[in-house]
């Protein structure tokens, strides 16, 4: 049975670099070929919108960071840990992420997904967004190979 989460109970809050250490094992854990510790200092030294999603006892369950350009936010990454994925909480982070590009005046969400990752490629599709374009060998895959990524959009 998926456990019903108590929103008002969980710690969602701005990635701080004390959350890195969580982040990185949790992204080391759900992608075969994570961000490196490099891209999430990157990513907060650059000022992007960055948010972690933490049970009461401060397990990390999530996470999101989002890069404002001009009228589009840009979805860089978001994860669920593996063992609470199809509780909801993808969704959630969905629902933050797109309210926090509202929120900096934004007219749409853009973010690349592989086309081998079909559980995300189906949850942005329920969620309304929509392909607009392919982007040719972007993603790093196995045996020194690379992999399309899909370009989806969401308007606000």
């Amino acid at each position: 049975m998926k456990p019903v989460w108590d929103l008002a109970r969980l710690q969602y809050e701005p990635m701080q670099s004390s959350d890195l250490d969580d982040v990185v094992a949790l992204e080391q854990t759900v992608y075969p070929h994570p961000w490196s510790r490099v891209n999430f200092d990157d990513s907060l030294a650059s000022g992007y919108q960055a948010w972690v999603l933490r049970d009461s006892a401060g397990e990390l369950l999530g996470y999101f960071l989002l890069m404002a350009i001009v009228d589009e936010a840009h979805l860089l990454n978001v994860a669920v840990s593996a063992e609470r994925q199809g509780q909801g909480l993808g969704r959630f982070l969905l629902n933050q992420a797109v309210a926090c590009a509202r929120g900096l005046g934004m007219e749409s969400v853009l973010l690349e997904v592989r086309p081998s990752n079909t559980r995300a490629l189906e949850i942005y599709q329920r969620y309304g967004f929509q392909q607009i374009g392919r982007r040719k060998a972007y993603y790093p895959a196995a045996n020194q190979q690379r992999e399309d990524a899909i370009v989806m959009r969401f308007g606000l």
